[in-house]
């Protein structure tokens, strides 16, 4: 035995009594177990504990295969990826094989040929779970020999004859025997690529060149693929679509808390920025609250979907729109109203307009974002509640805002506001005056989306007035 307790050789792994199991039956015992110890299956997933995470239980519990259908930015890719974890640590392959051959019983000529020669002296190695995960991103131009293999011209100078095994270069997916493979966005396979996939599927076997070489693989096939490319636009034939033993829908977040929890986990961090900058819940709402309606916005292609990576982005946006406000004024920051105009740049690039129109795409932005800020507005206040605030403003009270001001201008001009400081209280109990500055201008901004106040912008500077 090596220093790590592992059996080092054939006769060693025999004598420890260790059972090899298939990648489909690997996977579902370790599942079984999660399951029984009441821990979480796949860390970072927010939305589908209901809904999508049930079902891939149930197909894994089945031993099948799956592709999971879903818009782009719906998580796919890192749920599958998660599937990793299910995989056990390391399990035992003979040393030097590249199809990480089962000791007991190889498939390969050239370890076929070793254990012949060397007996239970074989040595064998430990694969590690991350190195029996592959994917690839489907395009037109992948071939068979990518993906399963080809026989390969510098054997064939060597000396080898074209019948011989050893003359074979491996694709991808022998490569991946005994763990698991992803093909994202499979439609974008070539109809001759899907039906390499057949007999890998159903038999559980490859073929190369047409030649009487036959690999029994151990191969876990996980896909991906957008739904308007795998059920009505007929890129994905029907064959390989009733292969697949389990075809699972997955989602965006059905609840804005959902999008926000999903916005925190995933946006990128800076230790400087973080320190500076605090993002008040209504502004993470509001950001949400974009997306989602940009979701459901007849001027935007639904087909292609709004990722989540829409949110990610803005979100990002308005904290870097604060933080250069922080450097510039010398003063901690909060976003504000006033930074939302600088998310066109991080949402136009990820929806797809229904029109073509020049300039369009900032009318359909600004339209969300004031729509977005009128329905946060309108789950922590009523417009009736402002009726001394109102009063003050129609008798000559203009306030200036924009993302140049000071937030201590913001707090100095609160007494003049009548009860403002009670309203923003409600949403901001603070004493920071970039918290208060925050405040201000989204309860502003709501009373004027509401029709209670005019509003008059030139350049960055907007001034509210009765």
């Amino acid at each position: 035995m090596a220093s790590n307790g592992r059996p080092q050789n054939i006769a060693q792994l025999r004598e420890s009594g260790y059972q090899v199991l298939s990648v489909k039956q690997e996977v579902r015992k370790n599942l079984i177990a999660r399951i029984r110890n009441n821990e979480v299956l796949f860390p970072g997933i927010v939305g589908f504990d209901e809904s999508v995470i049930p079902q891939l239980e149930n197909a894994i519990l089945a031993g099948q295969d799956i592709i999971l259908l879903g818009e782009r930015g719906q998580a796919k890719s890192r749920l599958i990826r998660n599937m990793v974890d299910l995989l056990d640590e390391a399990i035992p392959a003979i040393d030097g094989c590249e199809l990480n051959c089962d000791p007991f019983v190889p498939i390969c000529a050239q370890c076929k040929n070793v254990v012949a020669e060397n007996g239970d002296d074989t040595p064998i190695r430990w694969v590690l779970r991350e190195e029996r995960y592959a994917e690839k991103l489907a395009t037109p131009d992948i071939t068979v020999a990518d993906l399963i293999g080809e026989i390969d011209p510098i054997k064939i100078a060597e000396g080898r004859y074209l019948s011989d095994e050893l003359a074979i270069h491996y694709g991808l997916i022998p490569r991946t025997n005994r763990g698991i493979f992803c093909i994202n966005e499979l439609p974008d396979l070539s109809e001759r690529i899907q039906v390499s996939l057949f007999n890998l599927m159903q038999e559980r076997d490859v073929q190369i060149k047409g030649y009487r070489i036959m690999l029994p693989l151990d191969v876990m096939l996980v896909s991906s693929a957008n739904p308007e490319d795998y059920t009505n636009r007929g890129r994905i034939i029907t064959p390989l679509k009733d292969r697949y033993g389990a075809q699972i829908r997955t989602h965006y977040p059905r609840e804005l808390g959902q999008e926000i929890q999903i916005m925190e986990q995933e946006h990128t961090t800076f230790d400087d920025s973080a320190q500076l900058v605090n993002v008040p819940q209504y502004m993470k709402e509001v950001i949400a609250e974009i997306t989602s309606l940009a979701r459901r916005s007849p001027e935007i292609n639904q087909r292609s979907g709004v990722s989540l990576r829409v949110s990610i982005a803005n979100y990002e946006t308005v904290i870097g729109s604060a933080f250069k406000r922080s450097l510039r004024l010398g003063e901690s920051a909060s976003p504000r109203i006033s930074d939302l105009p600088a998310i066109v740049a991080s949402t136009n690039g990820k929806v797809e307009m229904e029109s073509v129109e020049e300039g369009r795409e900032f009318k359909v932005v600004d339209g969300l974002v004031k729509k977005a800020v009128q329905n946060t507005f309108g789950r922590y206040f009523s417009p009736r509640e402002f009726s001394a605030v109102l009063t003050r403003f129609e008798e000559g009270l203009a306030i200036e805002t924009g993302t140049h001001v000071s937030s201590g201008n913001y707090a100095e001009k609160l007494p003049q506001m009548a009860n403002m400081r009670e309203m923003v209280n409600r949403i901001e109990e603070s004493d920071d005056p970039a918290a208060i500055a925050s405040a201000v201008e989204f309860v502003l901004e709501g009373l004027y989306l509401n029709r209670r106040l005019n509003r008059d912008q030139t350049g960055g500077h907007i001034i509210y007035s009765g």
